[in-house]
């Protein structure tokens, strides 16, 4: 079945002196500021689209591995994983580098390696991301 989540962004304002606030409304978890110095400088206690985008595609990731290994029969015991998002003025979004670590019993570093590079070209966020490099850098603890 599928579902549908949203968000909704009220700006006012020119993108550079401007200002807008992005309000995750299918979770009700909050409200949070966006300005464009934000998102080409110092966030300064704002978000912005590249650091919501990471945080869809690390939580997505895992989940993805997550189940990866589970389908292995080696399901894992944690993991911890991050997105970098490199939004470069001018060009947009230029590179995001997934960091991964993990504790797996059973699991040799190369599979572990070999189940996160599955992982990476299944999760459906990496999949919306299509055109954009996407680095890998996958180790147990």
């Amino acid at each position: 079945m599928a579902t549908t989540r949203t968000a909704t962004t009220v700006w006012e304002g020119s993108l550079f002196e401007g200002a807008g606030k992005v309000t995750l409304d299918s979770s009700g978890l909050g409200t949070y500021d966006v300005t464009w110095v934000a998102r080409s400088q110092e966030p300064s206690g704002k978000t912005s689209p590249e650091e919501l985008i990471a945080a869809a595609h690390s939580s997505c990731f895992s989940m993805a591995f997550s189940n990866g290994l589970a389908d292995n029969g080696t399901p894992p015991t944690s993991l911890q994983t991050s997105a970098d998002v490199e939004f470069t003025p001018g060009k947009g979004i230029t590179g995001i580098k997934l960091t991964t670590r993990g504790v797996v019993e059973g699991l040799d570093n190369d599979a572990f390696v070999r189940l996160a590079e599955a992982a990476k070209a299944g999760c459906p966020v990496s999949q919306a991301l299509a055109g954009t490099t996407i680095t890998l850098d996958a180790a147990l603890a």
